[in-house]
């Protein structure tokens, strides 16, 4: 029976000396107190006419609707997932469908033609 208390008193004793090993070494690093400046350059700001007036207009038209599946976007992707010479053969107002190469040869991933292209099945 004394062999079990000692052993739980030598138990105990190691996790108290580890936690005042761990407090330790948290307390060392202490709040940095620092004054910051912030500076706002005005060169840096969005593109101005002449005299600090409006941005010059931009006449190409709205930019592109972002809701749906580029084909740029499902090259890339399926590039990423390993298959090279990615090409775009096929889309529709559901799909968009590209072809390439791996490992084993041929291979077609299909992508649903909504926002990020999210795979439907390789």
């Amino acid at each position: 029976m004394t062999h079990i208390v000692v052993k739980a008193g030598i138990a105990a004793l190691v996790a108290l000396t580890s936690f005042g090993a761990t407090l330790t070494g948290a307390a060392a690093a202490g709040p940095d107190y620092g004054i910051y400046v912030q500076y706002h350059d005005r060169d840096r700001g969005p593109p101005r006419g002449w005299h600090g007036g409006p941005p010059p207009r931009d006449w190409r038209g709205p930019p592109p609707r972002r809701d749906r599946c580029s084909s740029g976007l499902a090259e890339d992707k399926a590039s990423r997932m390993g298959l090279r010479r990615a090409r775009v053969v096929d889309v529709s107002r559901r799909v968009v469908v590209v072809e390439g190469f791996d490992r084993r040869g041929r291979d077609r991933i299909v992508f649903a033609n909504e926002r990020g292209c999210p795979v439907i099945r390789r």
